[in-house]
């Protein structure tokens, strides 16, 4: 069979065609607008499945140069870091922290799920693993980033396994959110619940401030990052001295956590953070563009089954764990039923899918407030964050 080496620049020019193929899709085709599905992922599907076909035919193998996956991933992951703002979370107040805790709940949930179920089946746990909130909570981000540490652990294909997970959720967290959250508020009548739309607008006005863009301050943010980055290497390092296992992102986060949070209480550190978000939405495409092209589908064969077996858990779980738990521990009232559809978007896919689900909600009763608010701070600020320390530690566990 032929063999087709494609060194690392042609490989991220194939990234960015892919990205702009999965845009062209998903204007034309309403599914994929709908369910919040990323171009990246769309686009680079279809890369995939040719590639896999024409391996298995015994045409042509393609090998891919990923060295700028690996530079996207770390660039991404620390504008995350960036976005752990305390002051935020303290003025979010009890009901913030009450969700936060239920959201880390459900992330170390998830994982024994995983691997319990894993053990079960009589599948390796770190395969399990690739089922957990490495793709529900994570999404295709943290799927594709944990994807090769968990590889160099000897499971061959787990960025593939991780990233099938990752697309399943993105697709049964939005199917199940918006109808769990519409038979909620139909079954205990909730729409008598609702808060005025007017409560609670002025909250975080201070920190969307500091996400307006200025041109001129592009440079000074790529600067930011690249110190960042430079800093969490030396982290990393330290970190390693434990004898436990991290992915290489992991110093640059904390010390970008820092860096955010230092800025905030002393002044003394002006951060980019429009800028700097927008630079990590760059690297994450970019990312999900190599990561989704070099995919090996023909890996997943042998795990078929064991796969289904671990994803349809998982979907019966954040399911009752959204109804049960999320539901009533947030109030059990209209805004508690809109969490928790936007919950169960988050919570097996991403955050826009969460958006998604309540916007569905929303536009047929009234606004929620307090989902606005909560959801897209734990699920951006701090469920990333969080997972990638709690998968770190089962990874080691296990």
């Amino acid at each position: 069979m032929l063999t087709i080496e494609i060194n690392k620049y042609l490989t991220l020019a194939i990234a960015v065609g892919v990205l702009l193929l999965g845009q062209f899709l998903r204007k034309r085709i309403r599914f994929l607008e709908t369910f919040c599905i990323p171009a990246p992922v769309v686009g680079g599907l279809i890369v995939a499945i040719i590639s896999c076909i024409l391996y298995v035919c015994g045409i042509v193998e393609f090998v891919y140069d990923d060295t700028f996956r690996e530079i996207c991933m770390v660039f991404f992951f620390t504008s995350v870091g960036f976005q752990a703002n305390l002051a935020v979370l303290k003025e979010g107040g009890k009901d913030l922290i009450i969700f936060l805790i239920q959201v880390i709940l459900l992330i170390i949930l998830q994982n024994v799920l995983a691997v319990g179920v894993s053990r079960l089946l009589g599948v390796n746990p770190l395969v399990g693993l690739c089922t957990g909130s490495v793709p529900m909570v994570g999404g295709h981000g943290t799927a594709g980033a944990f994807g090769p540490v968990i590889e160099d652990f000897g499971i061959q294909g787990a960025t593939t396994i991780a990233t099938a997970a990752a697309t399943f959720g993105l697709i049964a967290g939005s199917l199940i959110g918006g109808p769990l959250g519409n038979s909620l508020i139909k079954k205990y009548n909730l729409l008598e619940t609702a808060k005025s739309a007017d409560e609670g607008n002025d909250i975080f006005e201070e920190d969307e401030e500091q996400h307006v863009r200025h041109s001129d301050q592009y440079a000074p943010a790529v600067f930011e990052l690249c110190v960042t980055v430079g800093l969490g290497t030396l982290v990393s390092a330290l970190l390693t001295m434990t004898g436990m296992t991290f992915p290489v992102y992991i110093g640059a986060m904390i010390v970008a956590a820092i860096i955010r949070n230092v800025g905030e209480y002393t002044g003394k550190i002006k951060v980019y953070m429009g800028e700097i978000n927008d630079l990590g939405g760059i690297c994450l495409s970019l990312f999900l563009g190599i990561a989704m092209i070099t995919l090996k589908i023909w890996q997943l064969a042998a795990l078929a089954l064991p796969l289904v077996i671990l994803l349809l858990v998982q979907l019966v779980f954040m399911y009752l764990f959204a109804r049960f738990v999320i539901f009533r521990f947030t109030g059990a009232d209209y805004d508690a039923a809109v969490i928790t559809a936007g919950t169960c978007g988050f919570g097996m896919g991403a955050t826009p899918n969460a958006m998604a689900n309540m916007q569905a909600i929303c536009d047929k009763y009234v606004p929620s407030i307090k989902a606005y608010l909560l959801i897209p701070i734990v699920g951006s600020l701090f469920a990333d964050f969080i997972n990638s320390l709690v998968i770190t530690f089962f990874i080691n566990l296990v």
